[in-house]
């Protein structure tokens, strides 16, 4: 199967100074490749991948000459002129990529990301038949929108250390701005006489030099800047516990994963997707507000550091998320969730237009040249309507040549194959029977190896 992966362009996949997408779709592309999928990353051209789709060089959030929207269009376009190469494109992009999808024949899987809002979700509900969609997490989900599943990002657990032992610490890891709950750790810190090391990118200056800058002393209250991923991990590791004051909805994070694959336990906002991720009074504590935060740091001491670390082993490993990942494309290459043209075969593809419990109606395309297998089916018969084209039918030995508006009958048990004789062969496929599942084929002869 070819994958396309279709990367944010506002930063490297993956940057340095962020956490989520740009990490998670590096991560998911190695492992695709290691399982033997062919997969190509559309992301900047400084992006860490031997070769990556790229047209523009540098993310525009890390290149002021850049402009935003030429940059976006040239990074779509690359793809979706490229689309038919792909078996499947995983957007990992936002809501733009949609608007393409009507022009392509190339099934379209997006993760959400974060909850749409109530001015960009029109675009997702308009594509919300036509393409589909992966949540990263329950709290992303719009009640109007149609999920194949919740896919949590998972994390390599090899990139992490674990630690019993901690230091006497609190931890700050993530952006320096409002959102992120920065001035809120230096609260909890003062008010427990506890050690505060700030560690991120400084988004909102304003911010820093007002609520931050004029609380660091370098010795109870730090701000250490980036630190590479090694010098996170030993920070995460070390650390008493993790602060997460944030003060949105936050729709996941590798942070707090990353932290309890450590063995520190986490303090956070019950905001967004965190009681997704922790469990409260054993990973860490969930609470309302700042004063109970402060309550419960002094709780976090009789937390098991090996219980948290075993969560994520358990629910956010990168091993389970692409394998859940895999599942769905393979659900959608064989066409069976009935949106959009699937189904994807070598000699063609097909799409599944009805499934009941006793009947199943495909619309089946047959490359010139190219036959399906000499099979038969125990449970069901079928219907061949031929739309376009000239096909070989084979029946029991017998050969019957249908062109367009003709159409035959296959009982059950009878073998039976169909062959485009001259240019593409279009034909809708009605089944019946008291069984109609994938198993029911029985191949005699296969010119791809599967009898």
């Amino acid at each position: 199967m070819k994958i396309a992966l279709l990367s944010s362009i506002a930063r490297k996949t993956p940057s340095s100074h962020y956490e989520p997408k740009e990490k998670l779709v590096l991560l998911l592309s190695e492992a695709l490749i290691k399982r033997g999928l062919e997969v190509s990353l559309f992301a900047t051209r400084d992006s860490i991948e031997t070769n990556p789709e790229a047209v523009v060089d540098r993310g525009y959030e890390e290149d002021i000459d850049e402009e935003i929207r030429v940059a976006e269009f040239l990074h779509l376009a690359n793809l979706m002129e490229k689309a038919d190469q792909f078996d499947l494109i995983h957007n990992n992009l936002d809501f733009s990529a949609l608007t393409y999808s009507e022009l392509i024949k190339t099934p379209l899987l997006t993760t959400i990301y974060s909850l749409p809002s109530k001015k960009i979700f029109p675009i997702y509900k308009r594509y919300n038949q036509k393409t589909f969609y992966v949540a990263c997490s329950q709290a992303v989900k719009h009640p109007e929108l149609d999920y194949l599943a919740t896919i949590y990002p998972g994390i390599d657990l090899k990139e992490v250390i674990f630690n019993d032992k901690p230091e006497d610490y609190l931890l700050f890891f993530g952006r320096i701005h409002p959102d992120e709950g920065a001035r809120e750790a230096i609260v909890i810190a003062q008010k427990t006489g506890l050690r505060l090391i700030l560690a991120g990118i400084i988004q909102d200056q304003n911010y820093f030099e007002r609520e931050i800058a004029p609380q660091l002393d370098d010795h109870r209250i730090r701000y250490i800047g980036v630190p590479n991923f090694p010098e996170k991990a030993q920070l995460l590791a070390s650390a008493y516990a993790l602060l997460y004051p944030i003060n949105y909805e936050k729709p996941f994070s590798f942070t707090l994963l990353e932290a309890m694959a450590s063995g520190t336990p986490v303090v956070a906002m019950n905001r967004g997707a965190v009681p997704e991720i922790v469990i409260d009074g054993e990973t860490g504590f969930v609470v309302q507000n700042l004063d109970e935060a402060i309550d419960k740091i002094k709780e976090v001491k009789y937390l098991s550091r090996i219980h948290c670390r075993r969560l994520v082993e358990s629910r956010f490993t990168l091993e389970r998320m692409v394998d859940e990942y895999i599942e769905i494309y393979q659900k959608i290459a064989e066409g069976s969730l009935g949106k959009g043209y699937r189904g994807l075969r070598p000699w063609g593809r097909y799409i599944v237009l009805e499934e009941k419990e006793k009947h199943k109606v495909k619309r089946i395309e047959i490359h010139e040249g190219m036959r399906l297998s000499y099979q038969r089916h125990r449970r069901r018969s079928e219907h061949w309507f031929i739309l376009q084209g000239k096909a070989l039918v084979t029946i029991d030995g017998r050969e019957y040549l249908l062109t367009s508006g003709e159409a035959i009958d296959i009982p059950a048990f009878s073998l039976h194959r169909i062959e485009a004789k001259e240019g593409k062969v279009i034909f809708i496929e009605i089944q019946r029977g008291d069984y109609l599942g994938e198993d029911d084929v029985e191949r005699v002869e296969d010119d791809f190896g599967r009898s």
